[in-house]
């Protein structure tokens, strides 16, 4: 597929030549610098696709980039004309998917640029670490199954004897915690999914579960190793962390508010079948 970023070579290569003048210019985004066949190319376009070059080249000086530039726009507007007569239902499908992902990425960037006030960051804190009650910690082992008989079956095994880390690299599904023999690691309970922290919270250190945990993810056979009290860490020390968390948050309202508001219409009646249909007339 034809790459619509400058290429790094062709940019390598041309700078050596590139000559260096001077040249007025206003600080208009629409200036029209160059029509291809009556697509007009502006000077926002320019600017936005050298933002789109690796760092080290979006420093070399403008006077020296603007031939090198424009002449590659150019010659992307001329295929791109091409292109647009020969648009295929594919192509029309990922255009409108591509911009409607670059809309939503730069209103999520939008809401997220904002400084969280003091009180914001306190409240999120107190949240995460209260101080009026202890927070623990759990060191597991799992071992994911598929199936119930699965994990009934792995049970087995431990009651007679078998070994909980060769079981999990065997059996477990959860192949990233399968290499290193089920191990979770020091988590609190609100990181796993409900059913997972309410077994583990019921638990006695040194002990494995009696009887298949199911959750979303499948059969878990957990061993909860230990147990301890988190010391809550120093405001400062996860300012930052808080920080992002409240701008996740703030996007996570927007998009609700947002999505909430909207006004939809669903077609009713479609077979998600057809979703396995060659709709897009692609060729094989």
């Amino acid at each position: 597929m034809f790459n619509r970023t400058v290429s790094a070579l062709a940019l390598a290569a041309a700078m050596i030549a590139a000559p260096a003048f001077a040249q007025d210019t206003t600080a208009d985004p629409d200036t029209v610098v160059a029509t291809v066949d009556g697509t007009e190319i502006t000077l926002g376009q320019m600017a936005a696709m050298k933002l789109s070059m690796p760092p080290d080249m979006a420093q070399v000086p403008a006077n020296e980039m603007w031939d090198l530039l424009l002449d590659e726009m150019v010659r992307q507007a001329a295929l791109a004309n091409t292109g647009e007569e020969e648009l295929t239902a594919l192509d029309r499908a990922f255009l409108a998917n591509q911009r409607r992902d670059y809309l939503v990425r730069a209103v999520m960037e939008r809401v997220a640029d904002f400084e969280p006030t003091d009180e914001e960051v306190q409240a999120a804190y107190a949240a995460a670490f209260p101080s009026d009650e202890p927070i623990q910690e759990y060191d597991a082992d799992h071992i994911l199954l598929e199936t119930e008989e699965a994990a009934n079956a792995v049970i087995e095994e431990l009651n007679n004897g078998g070994d909980f880390a060769a079981l999990a690299e065997e059996r477990s599904v959860d192949t990233g915690s399968a290499q290193s023999g089920g191990d979770l690691g020091w988590f609190t309970a609100d990181r796993m999914v409900p059913e997972f922290s309410e077994a583990v919270v019921a638990m006695e250190p040194g002990t494995t579960s009696e009887a298949p945990v199911q959750s979303q993810f499948g059969f878990h056979v957990i061993k909860l190793n230990e147990t301890r009290d988190m010391t809550a860490p120093e405001m400062a020390d996860v300012r930052e962390t808080l920080v992002q968390q409240i701008r996740r948050q703030k996007v996570a309202e927007e998009i609700e508010r947002i999505a909430g508001e909207a006004t939809v219409e669903r077609t009713e009646g479609i077979d998600p079948a057809v979703l396995d249909q060659n709709i897009l007339e692609i060729p094989n």
